[in-house]
């Protein structure tokens, strides 16, 4: 059976490994990045180089979609030379950026006009998850389509599940970044505490691991925090862009999630000292100054 040919836009950290993930599965694939050398390896592997949004739209049956911000989107997909000026009626677009519940739905109503039926699958899983084929993908939109995409999002995740309608996908993903976040921060605190009181903080790593508190942000942030090694799997910026949508969904909302206002805070305070490049772990590096003066 011939596979769908995919229109893939932004080639980034997470989007280049998925893309390259895509064509293993073999779905013929066309792609556009801003930078050009991604697209370049991506074309080395077999896929097509495309022009412009509207370009890959128009030559794709399925148009994913991972890029930084709620405002990218926008004007990759209802821009100039957009998606939406491209796509043709019966295709998919596939949103799997992570932007806010309310622009998700803006944007799918716009296509549905064209015919064009819209999924939000936002993603978790880190660069290791989209290298792996292994993301936890977070799905909003239609029961139909959800079932028609499946292998789509097989080459790319394991842990695939629907949320529910459109805009659900990227409220899951707000909650993700919440517990995430908050993790990050509580894994960062406890090595400080640990280092102030003259403690070693991998020991109590190793014990907290056998414990209750064990999770993944402990086992593989926890050692990057003690390596102090911050290239980014996922940057710091982008996780506080993330805790934005989620304080911002709740204020509409008239509820309160005060844990997650402190994680954006904190990641304002690592991007104010230049540092919103490095990874979300880098949380860790706030409390430099309390580990040297516990030394």
């Amino acid at each position: 059976m011939t596979q769908p040919t995919i229109g893939f836009i932004g080639l980034g950290i997470m989007g280049k490994p998925m893309a390259k993930n895509l064509l293993k599965a073999g779905f013929p694939l066309v792609v556009l990045n801003r930078s050009r050398g991604p697209v370049d390896e991506l074309v080395a592997l077999g896929a097509t180089a495309g022009t412009s949004p509207r370009d890959v739209a128009s030559r794709s049956e399925i148009v994913i979609t991972m890029l930084p911000d709620s405002p990218d989107v926008e004007s990759v997909v209802l821009g100039t030379d957009g998606v939406a000026q491209g796509i043709k009626s019966g295709s998919f677009w596939i949103d799997m950026s992570t932007i806010a519940p309310a622009t998700t739905r803006a944007i799918a109503a716009e296509l549905a006009k064209k015919g064009v039926t819209s999924l939000d699958a936002p993603v978790s899983g880190g660069e290791k998850g989209a290298i792996d084929g292994a993301l936890s993908i977070m799905i909003g939109g239609p029961q139909e389509a959800f079932d028609r995409a499946q292998p789509v999002f097989q080459a790319m995740g394991k842990n695939i599940v629907r949320i529910g309608e459109t805009g659900a996908g990227q409220v899951a993903k707000a909650c993700n970044q919440i517990v995430v976040g908050v993790t990050i921060e509580a894994v960062a605190e406890a090595f400080a505490l640990a280092r102030a009181s003259g403690v070693d903080p991998a020991a109590v790593r190793t014990a907290l691991l056998g414990g209750f508190a064990q999770s993944k942000i402990l086992d593989v942030h926890g050692q990057r925090m003690l390596d102090h090694n911050f290239q980014p799997g996922f940057k710091s910026k982008l996780h506080r862009k993330d805790m934005n949508i989620a304080t911002s969904s709740a204020e509409e909302r008239g509820i309160e999630i005060p844990a997650a206002g402190l994680v954006k805070d904190r990641f304002d305070a690592l991007i104010a000292r230049g540092e919103g490049e490095l990874d979300h772990s880098a949380l860790a590096a706030l409390y430099e100054k309390t580990a040297a003066a516990a030394k």
